[in-house]
């Protein structure tokens, strides 16, 4: 009878959702921040997180067909955007967390000597960029090219494109290619092998890290306190661990 009243009191005293999951849809190149942040915020709050790692273009598309997540976090303001439009965020949840920078990326030694944007026109130079239908970095990587008006230049010497911005630097570290345009904070995944080459800030197109809580969320209190977390001061200390910079506007 004892344990019974011990057990009924225990239930009692335990948060709502301690039962239930949280499922976060977020872009492939924000994995290792988000690993950490995830196990810290289940150790927290007693409860199981599922993540699903993809290019932005699919976990958008994901969203569009109806597969609900609580917590939406792409990796370019543009698809919060879009999805905000499509009435698919709950208003007033969305927040910017980091900077998303571009940079150029090399194997290690930088074989082709490739200095500025422009020598990824070069005839010599074999490089991979982002599928603009697949992922943010595809996507800016295009856009900054058409801002210096390098576009049609560059794009006969893509040798391969890559759904992830993972993609594309596991290309530039296994020497497939001698280049690519890819986030700042991924090249920490592999720094002992590639090399950075950076783009000038008027040259170049810096993007935001955005999360929001979802219109479908069967659970947008705690999806909210998530979104609260990884942007908080705390969270920081993980973030600028992996490479990103905080949001300053």
């Amino acid at each position: 009878m004892r344990y019974i009243y011990l057990l009924i009191i225990s239930l009692m005293a335990m948060p709502a959702w301690a039962a239930t999951d949280l499922t976060i849809y977020s872009g492939a190149g924000l994995m290792k921040p988000m690993e950490a942040l995830r196990t810290n915020f289940e150790k927290d709050h007693n409860v199981e997180i599922k993540v699903h790692y993809g290019g932005s273009g699919e976990i958008f598309g994901m969203l569009g067909m109806g597969k609900c997540c609580d917590v939406f976090i792409p990796g370019a303001e543009k698809y919060t955007n879009d999805a905000k439009k499509n009435g698919w965020l709950k208003p007033g949840t969305d927040q910017k967390i980091v900077k998303h920078i571009p940079v150029i990326v090399v194997p290690k030694g930088n074989p082709a000597n490739i200095q500025t944007l422009a020598d990824l026109g070069r005839k010599d130079v074999k490089i991979t960029l982002g599928d603009p239908r697949a992922c943010a970095i595809g996507k800016i990587s295009k856009k900054l090219l058409e801002k210096n008006k390098l576009y049609d230049q560059v794009k006969p010497q893509v040798v391969v494109s890559g759904p992830t911005v993972n993609q594309l630097l596991i290309y530039v570290a296994m020497n497939r290619v001698q280049a690519a345009i890819i986030w700042e904070d991924v090249v920490a995944w592999a720094e002992d092998k590639v090399e950075v080459i950076r783009i000038p800030d008027q040259d170049n197109i810096i993007k935001t890290v955005p999360c929001s809580v979802t219109n479908c969320s069967p659970n947008p209190a705690l999806a909210q306190e998530f979104t609260q977390y990884i942007s908080s001061d705390k969270a920081m200390a993980v973030w600028e661990k992996w490479g990103f910079e905080r949001c300053t506007d």
